[in-house]
């Protein structure tokens, strides 16, 4: 499969890398039956090793879970993980370290290693990130933004500012008036794949899309001031275009835009997947730190905001079939086919 290195899964296998627990199952053809990674089973002879996604790829192909490492259940990490975050979720304010470090059963340090290795961000990142969505909700219901920002678990409204600027690329009351007064600057380009549509704040990138124009700007940014880019601002659209040429380029260009914890983890996700390889939403769940979510790691693809620079064409369904893509299935399979000749 092109998300799996099949070197370094047996590897993996060998060492019984309990790390590699939840990136994929190891599939035993002579056995008929699939384990994870870390099962203390004797191990199987190479030649009779397929690596799968995950247990549903491995149960397409028939076979049938160890009942030894039972792979379809969480292992113990990612039940740790699974509890930390339900107390990240259930708490007014962020708990500290050592309060989830202890939910989950691990040493703050461990846990601080795990859990950014399971959902791609620190645990006081995942609760920031938490608890600035439950504001920007509470700052569409509350007619006072002071009331907002306690409802959403902030000890002072000085500790949002301090935080929101980074996250939302606009101030609270601006975010509660639909953008008011973030000026947005646009500009087109003509790719072979179509016209691609680039915008950005003065903080970074905000949209990349295909057939999109400034009236679908107005939509989705209703309050905000949008105006026609010029001058360097022509070099940063083609920066992006060359990016349908050569989709594998690296261009390390800032970005404002923002989701919940778990689409912004899902799309780091998608960031760290080189070009021309692909990986499945159930992957991509497991990655994002909430293993057998897969719908909404399709769903978090499909709400990706900026088209090529965060990669949401390398995700595929666990069968290896292409899902979907919000710009068309012809350009996924145009974007993916570019990186793997080059």
């Amino acid at each position: 499969m092109n998300e799996i290195d099949p070197e370094q899964a047996w590897m993996a296998v060998l060492a019984r890398d309990r790390n590699a627990d939840g990136r994929f199952v190891t599939g035993v053809m002579s056995t008929g039956i699939y384990c994870r990674p870390s099962c203390a089973a004797r191990h199987p002879r190479r030649e009779n090793v397929r690596f799968f996604a995950d247990g549903g790829a491995a149960r397409a192909a028939g076979l049938r879970a160890c009942l030894r490492c039972r792979p379809d259940e969480l292992s113990a990490d990612q039940q740790g993980i699974a509890r930390a975050i339900a107390l990240i979720d259930a708490a007014d304010a962020p708990p500290r370290l050592e309060v989830m470090a202890q939910a989950a059963g691990y040493s703050p340090h461990h846990f601080h290693r795990l859990f950014k290795r399971a959902t791609g961000v620190t645990p006081a990142a995942y609760a920031r990130g938490l608890r600035a969505r439950r504001a920007e909700t509470a700052l569409d219901r509350e007619h006072s933004v002071t009331a907002a920002l306690y409802d959403a678990g902030y000890a002072a409204p000085s500790r949002f500012y301090a935080e929101a600027r980074d996250r939302l690329g606009m101030t609270p009351s601006a975010w509660r008036a639909g953008g008011k007064g973030v000026m947005i600057r646009w500009a087109r380009a003509e790719t072979d794949l179509g016209t691609l549509l680039v915008a950005a704040t003065d903080k970074g990138i905000c949209r990349v899309a295909f057939d999109e124009d400034e009236s679908a700007l107005h939509a989705r940014f209703p309050a905000a001031v949008i105006e026609q880019g010029n001058g360097d601002f022509g070099a940063l659209v083609e920066d992006v275009a060359r990016k349908v040429a050569v989709p594998g380029l690296p261009l390390h260009l800032p970005l404002d835009v923002r989701g919940t914890a778990f689409q912004e983890a899902v799309w780091a996700a998608l960031a760290e997947v080189p070009p021309g390889e692909t990986v499945s939403y159930a992957v991509l769940a497991a990655r994002a730190g909430h293993p057998g979510a897969t719908r909404a790691a399709g769903s978090a693809c499909g709400k990706n905001p900026v088209a090529l620079l965060v990669p949401c064409h390398r995700a595929v369904r666990s069968d290896g079939a292409a899902g979907g893509y919000a710009w068309g299935m012809p350009r996924k399979a145009a974007l993916l086919a570019r990186e793997r000749t080059a």
